[in-house]
Order: structure tokens, then C-alpha cells, then sequence
């Protein structure tokens, strides 16, 4: 039988930083958000045709409430700005990753690994596109986008990660309890 002193060790333990445990969330998290990414961008590459819906009404499908699903490559960043400046972007991306998943190994919280996790992988997914579709040099490519709200621009699911993770992260730092003893 465990006391709970020896509980307490054991909790200890789990959450240690610089343990493994955070960086395999943080990977498998990455790791779920890029299948999950490119099974979407292969679907809309397979079902979708590249274009205004105008021109091909077919090529779009309209799901409900605005939401559209509508082909789009992004050779740039946001909002498709910077598209001369994608390679630049790509490199950004694949230090971006390291750091993030540095961090994670780092922490010895267990939300901010998988946090950490979403955005590695929506930035991973990205990244992913620009080396793969790739035609004028190394990360030209574009990226695949394809969900239209039609009151926003184009985006993907790699997209959605990388703002849902940083908007998490920003929320759970700003609610963290202050543990410094201050």
C-alpha cells in the first residue's frame, strides 16, 4: 500500500522538467494535428478544383451558415501576404517547431506540452505543403488552404492548430497561478 507521501514522489516525478513524458505529448500531439491536416488537404485536392466558385460552382461545396469549402494555394503567409516570401516563411516554421518542442520538453506543466504540441503541429502541416508542392526552390510551394468562412480568408486545419494552440497558451499563461512565491 502507497502513502501518501509516496504519492506525492510519484507525482513528483511524472512532471519533472526536462523528463521525456512532455516532449512524446508534444510530438504526438504534432503528429495527430499533421495526419489529421493532410487527410483534409488531400481530400479538398482530390474533391475540390482550384479556382473562384464563381467560374465553377461545382468545385466548391457549400456546408452551412457561410461556411464554404473552396480550393486556395497560399504561396504567402496569412492572409496570403508575403508571397514572394514563402521559402523565408518555411524556414521560420522549422525553427519555430524546434523551439516549441524544446520548450515542451522544458515545462513541467501538463497543459503547456500539449498546447506546444497543436502549434508544432499546425506549423509541421504547413511546412509539410511548401517542401512537397514545391517548383522554384527549396519551401516554394504553396500551401493548400480550403475552408471559406467567406468573411475570413482561406484556411486549413494546420492553420486552425497553429491559432487555437496560441490563443490557448496566451489564455493559460494569463490564468496561470503565479508559483514563483511571490
Amino acid at each position: 500500500m502507497c502513502s501518501a507521501q509516496d504519492v506525492d514522489v510519484l507525482k513528483v516525478e511524472q512532471t519533472q522538467p526536462g523528463s521525456r513524458r512532455p516532449l512524446v505529448v508534444a510530438l504526438g500531439l504534432a503528429l495527430a494535428v499533421v495526419v489529421v491536416d493532410h487527410l483534409t488537404k488531400a481530400w479538398a485536392v482530390a474533391r475540390l478544383e482550384l479556382g473562384p466558385c464563381s467560374a465553377n460552382p461545382d468545385g466548391c461545396i457549400d456546408v452551412a451558415l457561410g461556411l464554404r469549402f473552396h480550393l486556395v494555394h497560399n504561396r504567402g503567409a496569412a492572409f496570403s501576404t508575403g508571397t514572394e516570401l514563402g521559402p523565408l516563411f518555411g524556414v521560420v516554421a522549422l525553427a519555430m517547431t524546434v523551439v516549441l518542442f524544446n520548450m515542451a520538453r522544458q515545462r513541467a506543466d501538463r497543459w503547456t506540452p500539449i498546447m506546444l504540441g497543436v502549434v508544432a503541429g499546425g506549423a509541421i502541416g504547413n511546412l509539410i505543403d511548401r517542401a512537397a508542392r514545391a517548383d522554384d526552390g527549396i519551401l516554394s510551394g504553396p500551401v493548400i488552404d480550403f475552408i471559406d468562412l467567406q468573411w475570413w480568408p482561406v484556411f486549413n486545419v494546420a492553420d486552425s492548430a497553429v491559432v487555437v494552440g496560441v490563443i490557448a497558451l496566451v489564455i493559460y499563461f494569463f490564468l496561470e497561478p503565479d508559483t514563483t512565491g511571490d
